[in-house]
């Protein structure tokens, strides 16, 4: 493990980030370098494409939404 120099606006917005998502800041941070990384290695794909993708690859299944027409 190693430290990352940040700056520090950067950082207050991770901090803050990692309370809206219930994370750590050091998870809050690997989440943003994974899905960045995620991204750039698949620009064709949105972020909600991306999420799902690796919820499925986690074995994280949900339901189909109610009350959606087809």
């Amino acid at each position: 493990m190693g430290i990352v120099n940040i700056e520090d606006e950067l950082h207050e917005q991770l901090r803050r980030a990692s309370k809206a998502s219930c994370r750590s800041i050091n998870g809050q941070a690997a989440f943003w370098i994974r899905i960045g990384m995620l991204g750039e290695l698949n620009p064709g794909l949105t972020f909600q494409e991306l999420s799902a993708r690796e919820l499925r690859a986690a074995g994280v299944t949900a339901p189909e939404p109610s009350g959606v027409a087809a």
